[in-house]
């Protein structure tokens, strides 16, 4: 084969990855960035990245664990890069309708989501990476790979966030 030949082939293998796992994309980048605009910037960001670092895929490890590696960081990057941002992102109430209207008009699973969601805005970068994976149900040692955390360390940080989340559930005030 010539190299034309082997770009294309790599440009539909990457393609067809990338389509199948796009689930992981939009997850990221709505955890990152709250508005509308910055989450398909960061969505874009992420699908850029992937495609820079593609080169040094090695297809005898779980694509997953390299895409959410490299969109976590990316992800991380992003927030660290924009501090007004940051300063200024809330959750929109609107993602949550959504998702309550295709449930069916589930506005108790609607509520859980806005609560998980301000929840996870409080949360520094590493650690809305973690609970991202967890709830994706990742074994430790997944999570640990992703994050570069020994399972250890993956394993007490996760406790640490359910903790955290059982007290930000059960605190008075508005959520």
């Amino acid at each position: 084969m010539d190299i034309a030949a082997d770009m294309t082939d790599s440009l539909q293998a990457f393609e067809m990855l990338l389509e199948r796992h796009r689930g992981i994309v939009l997850k990221v980048a709505r955890t990152y960035a709250h508005a509308a605009e910055d989450r398909a910037d960061l969505a874009q960001e992420i699908a850029a990245q992937l495609w820079r670092a593609w080169p040094g895929y090695d297809p005898a490890r779980s694509f997953s664990t390299w895409m959410y590696r490299i969109a976590l960081n990316t992800g991380i990057s992003f927030l660290r890069g924009d501090s007004l941002r940051r300063r200024h992102a809330v959750p929109l109430d609107e993602d949550m309708h959504e998702i309550a209207d295709e449930r069916g008009h589930d506005h108790e699973a609607a509520e859980r989501l806005r609560i998980l969601d301000r929840f996870m805005a409080t949360l520094e970068p590493l650690n809305r990476a973690l609970l991202v994976l967890y709830l994706e149900e990742r074994s430790t040692r997944e999570i640990a790979e992703i994050l570069g955390l020994g399972e250890s360390n993956v394993t007490t940080k996760i406790s640490r966030l359910k903790q955290r989340i059982r007290e930000h559930v059960t605190a008075p005030g508005p959520r």
